[in-house]
């Protein structure tokens, strides 16, 4: 069958180049082309410019807003070179001096700090808006001399008793946000004081660095293809005692270097009349690199990367006491992405399977944990994108009581857009509405492909061990003695990302006939339209070399991960380094909490069971809610907001401070959870009279009505309560209706 005119490849953009003037089309494509390269070399220039300016500067915070420095880390018995800043609200925005205030620990991961409220649609922005006081946990770009992991975490706990100091009037301790490092960094201290904290909320943070997919998550094999840790620990002498955190950032770009080589910086030449605030905004910080002592670096690598210590309570804090994640009070927030190709959903989720056997484990240890998983944003996008900050961020903030407020167990995070219909009685404009939903462990392990993949690594550990201590007996010595501060120096600024941003800033005479151009471009600008034949051949050009990037990117990454298996699953490595049973050293401890924890559980329901006659009306009711919301495997925010409405309009918990209701709360949901039917039938006791079990379930349908669509399950629920009160027949017509629609 002949092939018409428009069938075949090519044939959109022979008909345009046959439909009008290609000549014509073609020299304004060649003058906007021209005009476009020069303003492209130019916002190069100003990138230069402003790496030059930024570091005279001393890398400040690239924060867009005002602040003041509260605590500086120097001052400290140990120093550090951490900072604790107060940000400022915008204008038309006041703090609520009643509302908790939130801490946001940026990553210290190669870049200088200021990511966390880079733009007004960040995490700091949310925030402030919502009426919080907001900290700022930066750093200065050079350590301070001797300073360790240990006396960073130190310095960050000590940051948050000063925020609480300076909050008396608040009930609630901190909100923590850590991003990235600042999130694994968050975590040691959320378990060495899980006193300084309320809510604790990690984004992007690589917990169990062992885990991920087979042929998605490359960045993990680099330890074993390096030899180990020993790397770092070199380049850092080569630094004389620093190790330059562009190192880092290198390896963050080579993961994809189709946005590295290509797509970054014809995105910005494609759209030069428009990308250059935001190309520059973000330069700021990515090229704003700082420096960790060796000795940090050399224990990043060995305790969390190569090691993968902390999801296994290896990591021993300055006094001598195990980091044990278990010891967390406050609950926890993991926010992460498919899309992440530095951090993905299994490193940022699998420190759970590391802990636990199962939900009742995290509950016996009374914590809280909830995750949310976007479908596509990148690394930096969980907490740079303002899609994001919009929403997961956004969100969090709003529903911050709410989660406080959960039993203990694990959930996961439903954020789903709004509809006219879903639109609460207390925030009437909703764009999203939010749902804590329950899950088990399975959900968990659904978003890997098997831990078999990760035994390898325990080998890679071993074998780095032995390798850091060869270096350090037979090398390290010759390497410090021939390095001088002055090499070091010369090494930094030859370092391929700095000296590119100098080459091209005014420091280059070459530059200024840039500069001279682009002025007068800007004023003869010239562009065409994407419906120019020569632009969609350039765009197609653009993303066919993108395309070629990729497949090279593919085929390296498929390398390393088969030469890395067939390295460190060969027995004969495994044996040689001494790695035969992996994780063997792990379970052991593990079963003997298993049985800590069972006979922790069992002394506390003995305690609680004594108690459980003695309280009165209000932990009645909380009951009654807390075996509605079992019932319903999870919680809609709506239905919360429901449920407090009528709690101030009843007075229900007037008198109960914040804590002590939490108290009550949290061993009411233990009981229920450990022991539903003593707790059920024991209600009676708490609500003696008619008049109370009556005014109880009044409450409970009052609730109901204002959502009945929220908690079906409670209709069931309520039916049990009514039965154990000796209350028959006190049904309501929209609980009815909420267990069976056909009834209205």
């Amino acid at each position: 069958m002949a092939r018409t005119r428009a069938s075949f490849p090519g044939a959109q953009w022979l008909q345009a180049m046959t439909s009008g003037n290609p000549m014509e089309a073609f020299a304004a494509y060649q003058i906007d082309s021209w005009q476009r390269a020069v303003l492209f070399w130019d916002v190069l220039r100003k990138r230069g410019n402003d790496y030059v300016a930024h570091e005279r500067a001393g890398l400040p915070p690239v924060l867009t807003f005002d602040y003041e420095l509260v605590v500086d880390g120097a001052t400290l018995r140990r120093p550090t070179n951490y900072t604790l800043l107060h940000v400022f609200p915008p204008p038309g925005c006041v703090e609520d001096p009643a509302k908790r205030p939130f801490v946001v620990i940026d990553p210290r991961a190669g870049h200088g700090p200021g990511i966390g409220g880079m733009k007004q649609e960040s995490q700091v922005g949310v925030a402030l808006r919502a009426g919080h006081a907001v900290y700022f946990v930066s750093f200065r770009p050079e350590p301070e001399p001797g300073q360790t992991l240990a006396d960073i975490a130190a310095t960050e706990a000590h940051f948050l008793r000063t925020v609480v100091e300076r909050h008396p009037e608040c009930e609630t301790k901190p909100a923590v946000i850590g991003n990235c490092q600042g999130g694994w960094a968050l975590m040691l201290v959320a378990a060495y004081a899980p006193e300084l904290q309320s809510v604790v909320s990690i984004s992007g943070a690589p917990l169990s660095y062992w885990a991920g997919v087979r042929g998605t998550n490359p960045m993990r094999y680099s330890g074993g293809l390096l030899g180990g840790s020993w790397p770092a620990t070199f380049l850092g002498d080569l630094g004389h005692g620093r190790f330059d955190g562009a190192w880092l950032v290198s390896n963050f770009e080579q993961l994809d270097p189709a946005n590295t080589l290509w797509k970054k910086p014809y995105n910005l030449y494609r759209k030069v009349d428009t990308e250059e605030p935001r190309f520059l905004a973000f330069e700021r910080w990515w090229g704003g690199h700082v420096l960790l002592n060796t000795e940090e670096m050399r224990a990043i690598v060995n305790e969390l990367f190569v090691g993968n210590k902390l999801s296994r309570g290896r990591i021993v804090a300055q006094d001598g006491t195990p980091i044990d994640l278990r010891a967390v009070r406050a609950p926890i927030v993991v926010i992460c992405s498919k899309g992440d190709n530095i951090t993905p959903p299994q490193q940022a989720l699998n420190w759970i399977l590391d802990l636990y056997d199962d939900v009742d484990e995290i509950r016996a240890c009374e914590q809280t944990i909830i995750y949310t998983v976007h479908d596509s944003v990148g690394h930096l996008g969980i907490f740079v994108s303002a899609k994001v900050a919009l929403k997961e961020h956004a969100e969090f903030v709003s529903s911050i009581d709410h989660i406080e407020g959960l039993p203990p167990g694990l959930y996961e995070m439903v954020i789903e857009e709004a509809h006219e219909e879903d639109s609460g009685t207390e925030r009437e404009h909703e764009e999203y509405v939010v749902r804590f939903e329950a899950r088990t462990l399975d959900d968990i392990r659904a978003f890997d492909d098997g831990r078999a993949d990760e035994e390898p690594f325990e080998a890679v550990a071993r074998f780095a061990e032995i390798g850091e201590g060869v270096y350090e007996t037979m090398v390290r010595p010759w390497v410090r003695a021939m390095t001088t501060p002055a090499s070091a120096a010369f090494m930094r600024e030859m370092h391929p990302d700095r000296l590119q941003r100098r080459l091209l800033s005014d420091q280059n005479p070459w530059m200024h006939s840039v500069a001279a151009t682009a002025g007068w471009v800007r004023a003869n600008r010239t562009a065409v339209g994407d419906e120019n034949v020569f632009v969609q051949a350039e765009k197609q050009m653009g993303a066919a070399v993108e395309q070629a990037l990729d497949g090279w990117r593919d085929a390296r990454d498929q390398a390393q991960e088969r030469t890395f298996e067939a390295i460190w699953t060969n027995p004969a490595v495994r044996a040689l380094v001494g790695a035969e049973a992996p994780f063997a050293d792990f379970k052991k401890p593990r079963a003997s909490h298993r049985r800590l924890l069972r006979r922790w559980v069992e002394l506390k329901l003995e305690l609680l069971r004594q108690r459980c006659r003695q309280g009165g009306f209000q932990e009645a009711v909380l009951r009654i809610i807390l075996a509605g919301v079992a019932a319903a495997d999870g919680v809609d925010a709506r239905g919360v907001r429901a449920a407090r409405r009528v709690w101030r309009s009843e007075g229900l918990f007037e008198g109960m401070s914040r804590a002590e209701l939490l108290r009550v709360f949290k061993e009411e949901a233990f009981l229920l959870q450990f022991d539903r039917a003593y707790a059920m039938a024991t209600l009676p006791d708490l609500l003696p009279t008619r008049a109370e079990r009556e005014r109880a379930m009044r409450i409970i349908d009052e609730m109901q009505s204002w959502r009945p669509e929220m908690l079906p399950e409670l209709a069931a629920v309520r039916r049990e309560v009514a039965e154990i009160l000796g209350l028959e027949g006190g049904k309501t017509k929209a609980v009815d209706e909420a267990a069976d629609p056909a009834a209205k």
